[in-house]
């Protein structure tokens, strides 16, 4: 069986203080719920971030599709870039 996956935000932190993590979880899993990979951080407050980028790439790879706040954030982050570049590579 094929499982969907997608890269999320999951919401930690407390109330009206919020913190990001960044996600790889099945798509049937709820927003806070079950994931089966951390690759990365958002904290809103102060813009910070961090993504490991082999994670992300190696997961983007496999089918995993991002939310549109991710993809987003990856573009920031200049992960979107790396993966388009190795997709194109690929392809000849």
């Amino acid at each position: 069986m094929k499982v969907a996956t997608k890269i999320r935000l999951r919401r930690m932190g407390a109330k009206k203080n919020p913190f990001y993590r960044i996600v790889v979880a099945d798509s049937r899993s709820p927003r806070d719920g079950r994931f089966i990979e951390e690759i990365g951080y958002f904290n809103p407050i102060n813009e910070e971030m961090k993504v490991n980028e082999e994670k992300t790439v190696k997961w983007l790879q496999t089918g995993a599709q991002p939310s549109d706040t991710v993809r987003s954030l990856l573009k920031k982050a200049g992960v979107w870039q790396k993966y388009n570049e190795l997709k194109r590579q690929k392809r000849g």
